[in-house]
């Protein structure tokens, strides 16, 4: 019996040390797309301040409005509600165990957030997020052309020859 109190006790130990060493973790989240530009960024600044005041800032990726791949519901006051976009951002950063807790906090109190989720990461991986995402924003969008019917038939006629 004595052997398993001490065990706990080094498990909880352990915990507290682990706590006390800050890690880097990544917050990625959806905001509600009926919110205007301005008021996705006052959210999203205010995240932000929290995590800066418990921890570093190590990446980020401000708020960009996406269609999301499928739907997702939420159930509110007033009933359901369903989000078909949003608002997504992402902000990298490093905190010991309690900076973390308050960050997660805030983010489950922060009303205008729909859904989040917050993983351990590396600075090494969040820098290159970030440097994904100003090549994603400086390459060019590709352009389509339309094709009319005949050239398409034409095309295909030539390749089965």
């Amino acid at each position: 019996m004595a052997r398993k109190k001490d065990a706990e006790m080094d498990v909880e130990q352990a915990d507290e040390e682990t706590s006390a060493e800050p890690r880097v973790y990544e917050l990625a989240f959806h905001l509600d797309p009926e919110l205007s530009e301005s008021d996705a960024k006052k959210a999203y600044d205010g995240i932000r301040s929290v995590i800066t005041e418990n921890g570093t800032l190590v990446a980020e990726g401000e708020p960009e409005k996406i269609q999301l791949a499928y739907t997702v519901s939420r159930t509110e006051t007033a009933g359901r509600r369903d989000f078909d976009a949003s608002f997504f951002s992402w902000i990298a950063y490093e905190a010991n165990g309690e900076g973390h807790d308050a960050i997660l906090t805030a983010a489950r109190a922060e009303k205008r957030i729909f859904r989040f989720l917050d993983v351990k990461t590396t600075k090494e991986a969040a820098k290159h997020s970030a440097e994904m995402q100003e090549l994603r924003k400086q390459a060019p969008e590709a352009q389509q052309e339309e094709v009319s019917d005949a050239t398409l038939d034409a095309a295909i006629e030539e390749a089965t020859v």
